[in-house]
């Protein structure tokens, strides 16, 4: 007899968190491991932002906030979104979490219901189809590959609506395979959602400050306002400005959804911590230039590893719209190494043989894939490609 629910039951571990303890666990033990598993910037929080943090704590600013985020901070990502996005929302129609993944949690709880279901365009990140599954909900998965630069069709998301569709996830550009949809895209996919007025879309825009495509950064509430009624932008601090351990998130949509997911919060986490909030102010509305200098180093190295591995035979590897990630097809690599059976097999190999930990790309949602994260220095990044090369082409 089990004393845990069937709710959690169904809920895999992260498997990038798996990889990622597993090259710490092999680094301790006295292997030379160079791990490009975790989504982590490897860069030092710029300093102006540690000041405010340390200010805060000077101040007294250590008790508990609003749970849906300080006046302040709520202020600030108004007109971030206005600066940056043209989007106009009110303090009301914004909160702030504890890490964007708290944000997406909370929209899956306070819209999915046992039966719904939530679409998620496979590669996706890892998070989204468990997030589904703890609120009861049905994860429906939209299968992309390396043909179609990982994004999904209009006719694609036709197919995969139902009236029991409630969710709809578009994370661009994308975690893991940096590939970010076009304003026509997004315009197209707009289309096809306007005959399913009971879908809620989360738009993941978490890269947006690591995006260098061509074509400036949109999303669907930006090319469709007709929609805007109906979107959640999820956004955090984290990326931007490696700020993952400080733990802020933040959401803006509908003031009815917001406030639902305020109420979800309020019995979980309540706000987010106070300290963390005054330091992603001044992120927000400091100077942006600490942005700019870590897309272009970001941009540097992906252009490195594009080159890296488009040369290794067997594997196919587009260029990405930004994200510090890789997201190498090596099918054909597969195919002809013997005793290496799918992806995760792929990935132990690389680990043993290269003391390179990678994480397997059906981890995504996309077997015959591995995700490389490219937010480690070009110095430990070029040895790392280095071995991997080495591996793949002996």
């Amino acid at each position: 007899m089990t004393l845990l629910s069937q709710r959690i039951q169904r809920v895999k571990v992260s498997p990038t968190m798996v990889m990622t303890a597993k090259a710490a666990e092999l680094r301790a033990a006295g292997h030379d491991i160079i791990s490009l598993a975790a989504g982590e910037p490897d860069f030092a929080t710029p300093d102006p932002i540690k000041h405010a943090g340390i200010a805060a704590i000077q101040d007294g600013d250590t008790h508990y906030t609003a749970v849906g985020g300080t006046p302040a901070l709520k202020q600030a990502i108004v007109d971030k979104f206005r600066r940056d996005n043209g989007l106009v929302y009110t303090p009301s129609e914004v909160m702030v979490s504890s890490g964007g993944k708290q944000c997406c949690y909370n929209l899956a709880q306070v819209l999915l219901d046992p039966g719904d279901e939530a679409v998620i365009p496979a590669p996706y990140w890892v998070s989204y189809p468990d997030m589904v599954l703890l609120a009861d909900g049905e994860p429906v998965i939209i299968p992309t590959d390396y043909n179609r630069r990982y994004t999904i069709t209009p006719e694609q998301l036709d197919a995969a609506l139902s009236p029991r569709t409630r969710l709809l996830f578009l994370n661009s550009p994308s975690n893991p395979a940096g590939m970010a949809y076009s304003r026509s895209e997004l315009a197209a996919l707009g289309e096809v959602l306007q005959g399913y007025p009971q879908v809620v879309i989360g738009s993941d825009d978490m890269y947006e400050a690591m995006y260098w495509a061509e074509e400036p950064f949109s999303n669907i509430a930006m090319v469709c306002p007709q929609l805007r009624e109906r979107t959640v932008i999820l956004h955090g601090v984290s990326k931007a400005y490696a700020m993952t351990g400080w733990r802020i998130g933040y959401c803006a949509g509908p003031e009815v959804l917001i406030q639902a997911m305020s109420k979800v919060q309020s019995q979980s986490t309540s706000g987010a911590c106070s300290v963390s909030q005054a330091a992603a102010v001044a992120a927000l509305t400091g100077d942006q230039r600490c942005v700019a200098t870590m897309r272009s180093a970001y941009r540097q190295r992906h252009d490195l590893v594009i080159e890296q591995l488009a040369a290794i035979p067997g594997v196919r590897i587009a260029p990405g719209d930004g994200t510090f990630y890789a997201f190498p097809d090596c099918q054909a690599v597969i195919q002809r190494l013997s005793g290496v059976a799918d992806d995760v097999a792929l990935a132990g190999y690389v680990l043993d043989h290269a003391e390179v930990a990678l994480v397997p790309g059906s981890a995504f949602g996309v077997p015959g894939c591995l995700r490389l994260s490219f937010a480690t220095d070009l110095a430990t990044l070029g040895e790392a490609l280095r071995r991997i090369v080495r591996l793949l082409n002996s």
